[in-house]
């Protein structure tokens, strides 16, 4: 016999989650009623609703079937992770899509861009309702500090990559150097994330605390590379000349510059965690 969790749908987090799939249909329903844009960035918005709805759709489908409770990795982890990654990815579309693709007269977009701004307060209120629950009913890996700082880091990954074009990059060692970079940290950030939710991390013969303490200083390392040579290359008058546009070059910059700040800051804690805090625990 199949039972159905209605209660699913009548707490604040499951009717923030039907406000979500509502507001997030209409914005990409508006947008693409308007007509599709050559630019990675409309690209970007595009992807973030529909990416939001169906994800969300799904969410509130499993829950109340009731097939979350039967799954192999941690719903609840899962689920924080995927509110607050699409509290950012709507709070970055809300400002990219009326700032690029708006005007004065543009009543579709004017509209999509409000209720752009319903969605990310849709999530960021899902949030904030999962983080007041009583202490002990979210505590897994993605619901802490550490995780959600991975979560940053991937997600300002995602906007240098909408901002990257081969042409940028292309001819030129040392921006190759910073792509690859990028990638590598984007890679490893999304396969930490994956162990984190398949609850793998304790498999592994050797402390996997101390393995990610170890990537955060080689990625803090790598990114303080590029924060120094993609500015350097990308906005030198060899690199990008007159016929140049510096917008997406620009965006790369501050981005890396943002990513760097948050992976110092994930490395510091780490170490603290890992070599401080863990040690006095385990000695007490």
């Amino acid at each position: 016999m199949a039972y159905v969790g209605l209660r699913s749908l009548t707490q604040p987090v499951g009717i923030m989650r039907i406000l979500a799939v509502i507001v997030t249909c209409m914005s990409f329903v508006l947008v693409a009623t308007v007509g599709p844009k050559t630019s990675s960035y409309w690209a970007w918005c595009m992807f973030t609703w529909v990416f939001c709805f169906v994800s969300t759709l799904l969410i509130l489908i499993l829950e109340f079937a009731n097939i979350h409770i039967k799954v192999l990795f941690a719903w609840d982890d899962i689920t924080v992770a995927f509110a607050i990654l699409a509290s950012l990815m709507c709070f970055s579309t809300s400002i990219i899509y009326p700032t690029l693709f708006t005007c004065n007269t543009c009543h579709l977009e004017i509209g999509a861009s409000v209720v752009s701004w319903l969605c990310f307060g849709a999530y960021a209120s899902e949030v904030a309702l999962r983080f007041l629950r009583p202490s002990g009913q979210s505590n897994g890996f993605l619901s802490t500090l550490p995780g959600i700082m991975k979560l940053l880091e991937t997600f300002i990954a995602c906007l240098i990559f909408t901002s990257l074009e081969t042409s940028q990059y292309f001819n030129f060692p040392g921006l190759q150097w910073c792509v690859a970079v990028y990638s590598l940290c984007f890679s490893i950030c999304i396969i930490i994330i994956l162990l984190s939710i398949g609850q793998m991390s304790s498999s592994f013969p050797f402390s996997y605390d101390k393995l990610v303490t170890f990537y955060n200083i080689l990625a803090a390392v790598l990114y303080g590379t590029t924060m120094v040579i993609w500015p350097l290359y990308s906005l030198s008058k060899s690199n990008c000349g007159h016929q140049c546009s510096k917008d997406k070059r620009m965006v790369v910059t501050f981005m890396t510059i943002f990513n760097f700040i948050v992976y110092t800051l994930d490395t510091i804690y780490s170490i603290r965690l890992v070599f401080f805090v863990n040690r006095e625990t385990s000695q007490n």
